[in-house]
């Protein structure tokens, strides 16, 4: 299974509106999340990410049938 351009960027358009502001607030540098922030269809996809300058960036992309989300609303 692979990821259409489209997909990726629609990942990364949600990973940058709704995940970074929560990892910049619990000090995050470097992890691997769940794309289900992205919606139930991602839900298989994991990212894995790094601190970049003021930000984050998404530097892979894998598929994980076992793959879970964790809450970042600490």
């Amino acid at each position: 299974m692979d990821l259409t351009e489209e997909d990726m960027a629609r990942i990364r358009d949600a990973f940058s509106e709704r995940i970074e502001p929560k990892l910049k607030r619990i000090h995050a540098r470097v992890g691997t999340l769940c794309c289900d922030f992205a919606g139930p269809r991602y839900k298989n996809w994991m990212i894995h990410f790094s601190s970049r300058g003021d930000g984050f960036e998404i530097v892979d992309f894998e598929y994980d049938e076992d793959g879970t989300a964790i809450d970042l609303d600490l």
